[in-house]
């Protein structure tokens, strides 16, 4: 047989075996349990770290443990199921990416009961861990540092400022097709850092109502808790108009 025969023989063989089997397309389980698991085990464990690094903070660190442990658990999640829900792990994150094509309608309920459903379950871990009395003493890691009408005004623009800031960086670092990134779990996670590090004495730095209902549940704590949700999902809503 000539070589150029034998060649071509191989390259055809070769061709057939390489050739890419057919992608079955994903079933229900895949499309819509799924992703809601991802976005209750990735809220567990998001609140859990976070609560647990505000109640057993040292005092000398101040804002910066909670900070960098919130940024990194953020980090971490979110390079780890981003292809599984697509890392929300915040329901003002949810409605954003909803409103900017990244979500269907269908799914943007069921995400944000598993994101609620999961700082519950985060916040019931940090008070299982933690001793009784650093768990009392830190209020569950509640948001109390609100006690007075005089800082509402400060508070509640501080986050809706400051979750507007990762909220565009979620959108166009993940969402937004002209800007997309690799770096988004790098960028998400820096962007918790800064702004709690920034904000952290004027409203907490929550940007997450289900980091508030959580350890507000588990502690039957409320005071200005509605601070919480309104500011958050503001900045949210302007983050995905910015986008838009």
């Amino acid at each position: 047989v000539p070589v150029d025969s034998e060649t071509e023989a191989w390259e055809k063989t070769s061709l057939s075996k390489n050739k890419a089997k057919p992608v079955k397309p994903p079933g229900r389980f895949e499309r819509l349990l799924q992703p809601c698991v991802a976005e209750l085990v990735g809220t567990t464990f998001f609140v859990f770290i976070g609560c647990v690094s505000v109640i057993e903070n040292v005092e000398t660190t101040g804002r910066l443990q909670p900070a960098l442990v919130h940024g990194f658990a953020v980090a971490v999640m979110v390079a780890c199921m981003a292809e599984i829900s697509g890392s929300h792990f915040n329901p003002p994150f949810t409605l954003a990416i909803f409103l900017c094509g990244g979500l269907q309608l269908g799914m943007v309920a069921p995400y944000l009961i598993s994101q609620l459903i999961g700082g519950v379950l985060g916040a019931a871990m940090s008070k299982a861990m933690t001793s009784k009395m650093k768990y009392t003493n830190a209020t569950g890691a509640a948001f109390t540092i609100l006690t007075s009408d005089e800082q509402l005004a400060g508070a509640l623009f501080a986050e809706v400022a400051m979750t507007a800031l990762v909220t565009l960086v979620v959108l166009l670092g993940a969402v937004n097709n002209k800007s997309k990134s690799p770096l988004v779990p790098f960028m998400v996670g820096c962007s918790v850092i800064i702004n709690i590090l920034a904000g952290g004495d004027v409203s907490g730095t929550c940007l997450n109502p289900a980091r508030a209902f959580g350890p507000a549940v588990m502690t039957n704590y409320w005071t200005y808790h509605w601070v919480y949700w309104v500011g958050p999902f503001v900045g949210s809503l302007v983050a995905a108009a910015l986008v838009r």
